[in-house]
């Protein structure tokens, strides 16, 4: 049997532990002599205290500028200007459904002329159009007939009463003679209306009767004072009651109707009732006043907008159906806020506000800014501006290309 190494002797491992922890200490030992040579920890700054007021941002760039470069530019110092919060929506100008007419033929019959264009102004009761009606025809001969037969039923109530008033003839011829006058009055009365509905004043039919002759020229007006926004009729064209398309629609365009897609965010602030400045950009500058007709009972599930119907008053006529506009209501009074002219505001490439600050109207520093809204000329400064501080009111864009190396050295 082979035999097995015996054990190394115990005081040989003894002696290794020994050698190592030894090692250990003097290694811990150095570590704390090294760290007890180094400067003690900085302390971390304390949090900046909050003052409440808009923080001013750091200096962005700087730009030292000549007396003569500085003699181009207009310096001002930032101010308070008034304010007021506003919604806004696009849309576009239709016609006042409400004040557009058709105008139809109250009765059958062949156009014989026309005498209004699209696009033509027509007074209430000027004509549009004449025709051909054999309704009028039958009419106008009935009053004639009807006007004879009364004059005969007055002649012979005047012969038999003179008659019996000298003895002859009978009473009874009397009674059937009035009958028939009574007859005869009762139908030319019902001709007289039926010319009326026609159109026909009572000087013509006064014409007709003492001339004895029928008229069939059926003159049709137009209801309103408006514009003329669609024309069918045509000379020699056959119309009839209700046939559609009319031969003539008007308008009256003193009042438009803008019709806009709100945003759902902003469906709260929409009310009946409420002003509204609408503009258009074939009038540039000019405003139109309005107010809110109709709010939309549901929003439109693929856009997720609401319609809003509103009645603008153009008076003079300036508005056009198919007019793509903005409307613009006020949600707020009138308030003060920190403000800059607009031509103070550079934008950035990054998208970012600056304006040009100075305090010694030769070195300018660039500030960037939250800015908020834009009005009258202005602009709300959210954050980045003191009231007071100098700002370059003309001549930003001039220091931000020579910030960028664009500037020119004169």
């Amino acid at each position: 049997m082979s035999e097995t190494a015996p054990p190394p002797p115990p005081q040989r491992a003894s002696k290794t532990r020994l050698w190592l922890t030894a090692g250990g200490l003097v290694v811990i030992a150095l570590g704390g002599l090294w760290w007890l040579g180094l400067p003690p920890f900085a302390e971390p700054p304390p949090p900046p205290a909050r003052t409440g007021r808009a923080p001013v941002q750091a200096v962005e760039q700087q730009v030292e500028l000549t007396d003569k470069q500085v003699a181009t530019l207009k310096i001002a110092p930032v101010g308070q200007a008034s304010f007021v919060e506003r919604r806004s929506a696009v849309g576009n100008i239709d016609f006042n459904q409400n004040l557009l007419v058709q105008v139809f033929t109250p009765y059958a019959g062949r156009i014989i002329a026309t005498y209004a264009n699209v696009g033509d102004q027509v007074q209430k009761g000027q004509v549009l159009f004449t025709i051909d009606s054999p309704d009028l025809l039958a009419a106008s001969s009935n009053i004639i007939s009807h006007t004879g037969l009364l004059t005969l039923a007055n002649a012979n109530v005047r012969r038999l009463t003179e008659t019996l008033r000298t003895g002859g003839g009978a009473q009874k011829d009397v009674y059937q003679a009035k009958s028939d006058q009574q007859t005869a009055e009762g139908n030319v009365r019902a001709d007289r209306d039926s010319l009326r509905i026609f159109g026909k004043t009572e000087e013509e039919i006064e014409n007709i009767i003492r001339d004895r002759k029928a008229d069939s020229v059926l003159i049709v007006r137009s209801p309103i004072t408006g514009l003329v926004t669609q024309r069918t009729a045509a000379p020699g064209l056959y119309v009839q009651p209700g046939n559609a398309p009319a031969p003539f629609t008007v308008a009256d365009t003193s009042v438009m109707w803008m019709l806009a897609n709100v945003v759902e965010a902003d469906a709260p602030f929409m009310r009946v009732g409420q002003p509204i400045e609408v503009t258009v950009s074939a009038w540039p500058g000019r405003t139109f006043d309005g107010v809110i007709t109709v709010v939309g009972a549901q929003v439109d599930p693929a856009t997720r907008r609401l319609m809003v119907r509103s009645e603008v008053k153009d008076p003079d006529y300036r508005l056009r159906a198919g007019m793509f506009a903005n409307f613009t209501i006020r949600i707020s009074e009138p308030f003060q806020s920190t403000a800059v002219p607009n031509t103070s505001i550079v934008r950035e490439g990054d998208g970012s506000m600056a304006v040009w600050v100075t305090t010694n109207r030769k070195r300018f520093d660039k500030r960037i800014v939250k800015i908020g809204m834009q009005q009258d000329g202005n602009t709300q400064i959210l954050e980045g501006l003191q009231p007071g501080q100098l700002v370059v009111t003309e001549g930003a864009v001039f220091l931000s290309n020579k910030a960028a190396g664009g500037g020119s050295a004169d």
